[in-house]
């Protein structure tokens, strides 16, 4: 049975984003392929860590995030653009310290902490533009996100930093932004179904 929830923790975790890659498609919204790439390279190592520390339950929820990330930044080779942020450049040289200081210790948990501390400073600028632009945010994405994550803690049987860092960061940060997103919504009359929101950009 928790095998069966951590599998279906995975799957929402790529469910969550398919709003999210409609929105490309339909060119309601244009991904940085280079932020996307930057988050799908911090979940990656993340994934691999979290493997190689021997917790594969909480490991499928980030294999399920990498996977979401990927697809986007595969739509966004088509649909997106490409711009170099001094950001990206600082989260590659964070993901490579902690690979090369996974290696010197053969310590997978100081990869799992060091992609879990950079990628919370990444998910400042998105909490900052759910609050300015709410409009251009789907709440949705996130609440999905975070029950996956939520799921995923249902699945263990045991707790230790290895598989719990990573699915509680998901839940705090998801949460987050999604709270800010449906208040900011609410306090400037913006609608919250995405068939509303999206009349609304058009007119």
């Amino acid at each position: 049975m928790k095998d069966f929830i951590a599998y279906l923790a995975a799957i929402l975790a790529i469910v969550s984003v398919i709003p999210y890659l409609i929105d490309i498609i339909k060119k309601r919204t244009k991904p940085n392929i280079v932020s996307w790439s930057t988050w799908t390279l911090l979940t990656m190592i993340a994934t691999i860590a979290t493997f190689s520390a021997g917790e594969y339950r909480a490991a499928l929820l980030l294999l399920g995030s990498t996977t979401s990330t990927l697809l986007v930044v595969l739509l966004g080779l088509k649909y997106g653009i490409a711009k170099l942020a001094l950001f990206d450049v600082f989260c590659w040289l964070a993901a490579l310290g902690g690979i090369i200081l996974w290696q010197a210790f053969d310590s997978p948990t100081i990869a799992i902490i060091i992609t879990v501390a950079t990628d919370c400073l990444g998910v400042l600028p998105t909490i900052r533009h759910a609050w300015s632009s709410p409009k251009e945010e789907t709440w949705q994405t996130f609440v999905v996100g975070a029950v996956a994550a939520l799921l995923t803690f249902l699945s263990l049987e045991t707790f230790n930093i290895n598989n719990v860092l990573y699915p509680g960061y998901l839940v705090f940060a998801n949460s987050i932004i999604a709270i800010t997103v449906v208040i900011r919504r609410r306090q400037k009359g913006i609608p919250l179904s995405r068939r509303s929101i999206h009349e609304t950009l058009h007119n």
